[in-house]
């Protein structure tokens, strides 16, 4: 079993209503306000100092985990295990602590910390820790407002690294993946927490990846990973539309679907794969275009640009950031340099963050990748530095651990 896990994973092109913005940067939730994991920032560095951003400030105290920040309200929003107690934590934007309050216990299983970003809606934040405990806290104060053992109410028990879900919020419910007898895929109402609707019609556990809800044939689908399959359920109903093989090699299906266009594209590492999928034009049938067992994105995120994927290859196999023509499943070129990286996308350029602490700025052209700029977190470890970038009013944050770092990188 391999140790290059964990959770805050990824992207692109879901078209999602946004949550209620809140004044100031806003990136409510894993991958943004749209959950493409593309920021609208302007006027960025086309290329960094020699000695990398100005650093504005780095908070310490975050725990021990992977994820990565969300933001509203003036506040950034992240969770991270201190001592026995799963905590998530909130932080001014000047990285002082606002708040801090506890979501059940540490996870000590495979890879231990925790694993999921904050969703914040409405002046709530969502959290799901690693044991299935779903929690709406307030952003303002951290004040529980209601708390949920998933696990339990549906019947279910993680896979072998934990719950790893980033929860999604449709309207006035939560949606999430417990994979139990008593509910796969399931609906709490956001205010309360009680059950809308849960799903048993799945014949699958849960795995680890975080959901997409787009439009698509008049309906608004639900589309995450199971541990052997990828689904689509009618986000209003519950309802399972349809359901496609997508086998792990390592109990590993992490990273987030992809939806363009009326097509959805699915990867694992350790050469589980990528597969291009379309669906009907009614929503209620997934047909495989293409699947190239080389396409292997463990858990650092996938971008559609201009048609063109762009993802990080597992290290074990396929290492480096590859470039997929979506419409052939061709691969344009394996840029090796790059290694095993994390990604986000801001301005036409992807911000790559590498396992091993070096942070890229990285041209993703067609022709082939170009390294802009880079620098080295200055972090104390050797350990895998896996949680996603973000980059958001102009800044780029960066978690490892125990530690945030923020960077100026507007332009000057």
């Amino acid at each position: 079993m391999t140790r290059y896990f964990i959770s805050a994973w990824v992207s692109m092109a879901v078209f999602i209503a946004p949550a209620p913005a809140a004044e100031g940067p806003f990136w409510p939730q894993f991958h943004g306000p749209r959950r493409d994991n593309m920021s609208d920032d302007k006027g960025l560095w086309r290329q960094w100092p020699a000695e990398g951003p100005k650093l504005l400030w780095k908070a310490t105290g975050c725990g021990r985990g992977y994820a990565s920040v969300s933001i509203a309200e003036g506040l950034l929003f992240t969770s991270g295990d201190i001592g026995s107690e799963q905590m998530v934590m909130a932080f001014d934007l000047e990285g002082n602590l606002r708040w801090k309050s506890a979501n059940g216990l540490a996870w000590r299983g495979p890879q231990p910390g925790s694993r999921t970003t904050p969703t914040w809606h409405d002046g709530v934040v969502y959290h799901l820790n690693a044991h299935g405990i779903l929690t709406a806290f307030e952003a303002k104060t951290g004040k529980r407002i209601w708390s949920v053992n998933v696990a339990q109410r549906f019947e279910a028990r993680p896979g072998g690294w934990g719950y790893a879900e980033n929860v999604i919020v449709e309207k006035d419910m939560v949606l999430c993946t417990p994979g139990g007898t008593r509910g796969r895929v399931v609906a709490l109402d956001r205010r309360t927490g009680e059950t809308i609707w849960a799903n048993t019609e799945i014949a699958d556990r849960a795995a680890y990846g975080s959901p997409i809800v787009v439009s698509h044939g008049g309906k608004r689908l639900f589309i995450n990973f199971m541990n052997a399959t990828v689904v689509g359920v009618d986000a209003a109903t519950g309802k399972l539309l349809w359901t496609h093989k997508h086998p792990s090699t390592c109990d590993q299906n992490v990273t987030r679907p992809l939806y363009h266009d009326g097509c959805v594209f699915v990867t694992s590492g350790h050469r589980g794969g990528g597969r291009w999928l379309r669906l009907d034009a009614a929503g209620g049938e997934a047909r495989e275009l293409w699947f190239d067992r080389d396409f292997d994105n463990c858990h650092g995120g996938v971008m559609l640009l201009d048609g063109h994927l762009y993802f990080s290859g597992c290290r074990l196999y396929n290492k480096g950031l590859i470039c997929v023509d979506v419409s052939t499943g061709k691969r344009l070129y394996r840029a090796e340099e790059i290694g095993k990286v994390s990604i986000t996308w801001a301005e036409g350029l992807l911000y790559c963050l590498g396992n091993d602490g070096e942070v890229l700025l990285v041209d993703p052209a067609p022709g082939g990748a170009r390294i802009i700029s880079r620098f080295a977190l200055p972090r104390t470890d050797r350990e895998n530095t896996l949680a996603h970038p973000v980059v958001c009013g102009r800044r780029l944050y960066l978690r490892h651990l125990d530690q945030l770092w923020a960077y100026d990188i507007a332009a000057q």
